[in-house]
């Protein structure tokens, strides 16, 4: 694959516009990165990526993206310890079992995985919420072993396309655990964090990174990420909790499409 300034330019925009995305909704932005790095590269004449690509790309980016978005939310007692403990080794786990493993699947099966987890989280957030903001932040409580459970699962799932799963990581922590709306945001960006590790690790064991890509998607991952998370900070948690419901339920939409015809 060549590399010209338009391919450079184009990955950059790519992980730039998902990456503040990602820091504003507390995602590590592979829900958005994944179907933009399968889509528009062709779309603009250039060498469309696998799907295996994809995910290597989007595995290494979502790892560095999440650290600029946990660097903004260090502060305010938003990071709940208890809940990255349990759920971020449960997800480091799953994600690398599910990274490793996916070097056996085939390219529609890893948009298939996609497409399950972009649903499910898509219904799940359209789930009305009711009174998870009204919690004290130091009063939040969960069952400990129920997210550690869910996280295992997420994170095969997550290993497998890449992600680092917040994109389902989100509405599992709002809707099952009853966690507060910004303390998810800015704890699911630790978790996913975690997850990224073992998906990451497990794409590199398998040769699935293109490594210019990644380091493109990177840079612009670093720049745009805090820049989100901060814009994020000061927008009403409801439109936050939209914004994420819309781009999960238009890309769950836009890859079925693509399986199904």
């Amino acid at each position: 694959m060549e590399y010209g300034i338009i391919f450079i330019v184009t990955i950059f925009l790519i992980g730039f516009i998902g990456s503040f995305i990602s820091g504003m909704v507390g995602i590590g932005g592979s829900i958005i990165k994944y179907p933009m790095l399968l889509y528009i590269p062709s779309l603009v004449g250039l060498s469309a990526f696998t799907a295996h690509e994809v995910s290597g790309i989007s595995a290494v980016q979502v790892l560095f993206a999440t650290i600029g978005g946990v660097w903004a939310y260090r502060k305010g007692g938003y990071l709940n310890k208890t809940l990255i403990i349990y759920m971020g080794t449960s997800i480091l786990i799953g994600s690398f079992i599910g990274g490793y493993g996916s070097q056996f699947m085939t390219n529609g099966g890893v948009n298939l995985v996609y497409g399950l987890l972009a649903t499910i989280a898509a219904v799940m957030m359209f789930v009305p919420k009711k009174g998870i903001d009204d919690t004290p932040m130091e009063q939040v409580t969960f069952n400990k072993w129920l997210a550690a459970f869910l996280a295992f699962l997420v994170g095969i799932g997550a290993g497998i396309v890449g992600a680092a799963g917040a994109f389902i990581l989100v509405p599992i922590m709002l809707l099952v655990l009853k966690i507060p709306t910004r303390m998810t945001i800015a704890t699911s960006l630790a978790i996913t964090f975690i997850s990224s590790i073992g998906a990451t690790t497990g794409k590199l064991l398998t040769g699935q990174v293109l490594f210019v890509p990644a380091a493109v998607m990177i840079i612009a991952s670093l720049i745009a990420s805090p820049l989100g998370a901060n814009f994020g900070k000061k927008v009403n948690t409801k439109i936050l909790q939209w914004i994420l419901a819309l781009l999960i339920f238009g890309t769950a939409i836009k890859i079925w499409l693509d399986i199904l015809s």
